[in-house]
């Protein structure tokens, strides 16, 4: 019992967690910024994806990890234009774009490690992001250990929960997003631009998704492998739902599934771990039960899915 304490509350849980939950969260958050305008986005998957491989792939060219995390932020954007394109411009069906784009991803990424690095499984090791200290944090106990040495990008994460709340919930441009997601005939009638306001919203969930994507390959570690993001994404959307399509909610809900991915890998080195299998399973079942539980009580924006035609009296 002491054993499995001690493995829930060490220092080194806590912080692997932070690391863990960077991806997801920052995937969660642009899943908040593009649902919240009315477009389910099921394209987190690929997002990730494509940013995990472009930041590798850049810093593997250019020797520096900051160009590459540029280039897994275009490459996050494009994923973006092209969700914007097939659901606001093509008006497709918001979860077909979605899952097409991640098997899109899946499958491009796959090919171009075994063209550009003729492997199938990693490419070599790439230039990785350095770990930041906070000055005057490492002696403050437990606070110093906890948010010392990690990839600039987790401090991104924990800075864009706060900031996109204020935004989202503080300013009119939040306002406006919101209005959309929820009546989009009424913000088109007080002028709002209903769809430049829901690409532009693509465009940024692509880039911070695609930041999650860079701390993979970046930050996490230092090479791409295939299907690195492991459905990430796809715990990412479950987050943003737990967290009811709020950026603090999305971040605490990530945060919650990172310290059971945590958990389950300090558990199995403890001297009696339990079978490894039921203890991987856990942020799995989390999630599944969390989506089950969070679907009943939440209600989405009412826009949600749906596709507006400026000029026109509905929805569909």
């Amino acid at each position: 019992m002491s054993e499995a304490l001690e493995a829930i509350f060490h220092v080194n849980t806590l912080t692997s967690t932070l690391r863990l939950a960077t991806p997801i969260a920052l995937a969660a958050m642009a899943g908040t910024l593009s649902e919240r305008v009315g477009v389910i986005n099921l394209a987190l998957e690929a997002k990730l994806l494509a940013g995990a491989f472009a930041g590798a792939y850049a810093s593997y060219v250019t020797g520096s990890a900051w160009l590459g995390v540029g280039a897994a932020v275009l490459a996050g954007v494009l994923i973006g234009a092209l969700l914007g394109l097939f659901t606001l411009r093509w008006r497709a069906n918001h979860v077909v774009a979605g899952i097409g784009l991640n098997i899109l991803a899946l499958g491009l990424t796959t090919w171009l490690l075994q063209v550009i690095w003729g492997s199938r499984g990693t490419s070599p090791v790439v230039p990785d992001l350095p770990g930041w200290s906070i000055p005057g944090l490492q002696a403050v106990p437990l606070l110093g250990p906890l948010l010392s040495g990690h990839s600039p990008l987790v401090y991104v994460m924990l800075l864009a929960g706060p900031l996109l709340w204020v935004w989202l919930f503080k300013t009119p441009g939040g306002l406006r997003a919101r209005m959309i997601g929820e009546h989009p005939e009424a913000a088109d009638t007080v002028g709002i631009p209903v769809r430049r306001t829901q690409f532009l919203l693509l465009l940024a969930a692509g880039a911070l998704a695609a930041l999650g994507g860079a701390q993979l390959s970046l930050g996490h570690l230092s090479w791409f492998s295939q299907n690195m993001s492991a459905g990430r994404g796809y715990m990412a959307l479950a987050a943003n739902v737990f967290g009811r399509w709020n950026p603090l909610g999305s971040m605490l809900a990530a945060l919650l599934f990172a310290f059971t991915d945590a958990l389950q890998m300090r558990v199995q080195t403890l001297p009696s771990p339990p079978p490894t299998e039921l203890v991987q399973m856990l942020p799995y079942l989390l999630t599944i039960l969390v989506v089950a539980g969070a679907f009943r009580k939440a209600r989405p924006p009412a826009a949600l899915g749906r596709h507006y035609e400026p000029g026109r009296s509905g929805t569909e």
